[in-house]
């Protein structure tokens, strides 16, 4: 889906809070059974889910960069924007599934399988390594020590996230509905190791404009809609027609624009750091 009308802004990260929904708390079984709901449907993934904000990325990759790899790649939403800038690309996710939607979109993006514990590439071979709507299914230490061995020597790494802006009232109600677990607490901030310093973040706030049935759409892509029965999932959309139709007023095929914050992380890769 296109974006629409992205407005930037920046900041220091406040507090230092918990790692999020799904952090390193999370048990290993625990995260491959909800990563395991994004095996199938590559096509549907694609089709509803955002892009990013371009702000996001020329925030993150500095000048003369050469290279980048962007792991969890999906269906290839933030590795768009890192091709928009000439960069080459190596794109990495687990489900063939989704990278088969990447490789038809950007036939020349290097599409590999793998993880971000286990990318299987070259060491120093990258000058950025993105994660783009997927760190919290990493195990956070064991990706930061595979990241470091495929970046060269004062590289970056970026965790981005793309949020629904809850602190507008509607979207808020909207989230809790939706159940959309990924919306991180004030104070977020997300776990590293210590093979990479210097973390620091930027929030770009923008709208992307949608119709109701759009919305019901994105929630059939989320983890919790993936897994549910088929009384929930009919109880999750019978909740959406009321709130957008009933509740708010709109009709169908109605032009919405949905708040989001997409929230970019950058940390340096620690000088001296070695492959291991």
């Amino acid at each position: 889906m296109a974006l629409r009308s992205p407005a930037a802004s920046s900041g220091q990260p406040r507090t230092p809070g918990p790692a999020g929904p799904r952090g390193p708390r999370l048990h290993a079984s625990r995260r491959h059974e909800l990563g395991q709901s994004f095996q199938d449907g590559g096509e549907h993934y694609d089709r509803v889910r955002p892009g990013y904000p371009a702000d996001s990325v020329d925030w993150l990759v500095p000048p003369g960069t050469r290279s980048a790899a962007d792991l969890g790649a999906g269906t290839g939403k933030f590795t768009a924007l890192l091709v928009e800038r000439g960069l080459a690309v190596t794109a990495v996710d687990p489900s063939t599934d989704m990278l088969e939607q990447l490789r038809k979109a950007y036939p020349h993006v290097n599409a590999l399988e793998g993880t971000a514990e286990a990318t299987g590439l070259t060491d120093s071979a990258f000058d950025v390594v993105s994660v783009a709507q997927a760190w919290h299914w990493c195990e956070p230490l064991a990706a930061s020590t595979e990241i470091a061995r495929i970046l060269r020597p004062h590289g970056i790494l970026g965790l981005i996230w793309n949020q629904l802006d809850t602190s507008v009232p509607w979207v808020h109600r909207l989230s809790r509905i939706m159940h959309a677990g990924d919306v991180h607490k004030p104070g977020f901030r997300p776990v590293i190791g210590p093979e990479f310093e210097a973390l620091e973040s930027h929030l770009t706030r923008w709208e992307d404009a949608l119709t109701p049935e759009d919305i019901m759409e994105l929630t059939k892509s989320r983890s919790y809609y993936l897994r549910a029965n088929d009384a929930t999932r009919a109880k999750v959309m019978g909740n959406l027609e009321w709130y957008f139709y009933d509740h708010l007023g709109h009709v169908p095929g109605e032009t919405i624009g949905l708040p989001y914050m997409t929230q970019t992380w950058r940390a340096v890769k620690v000088q001296g750091t070695t492959p291991r």
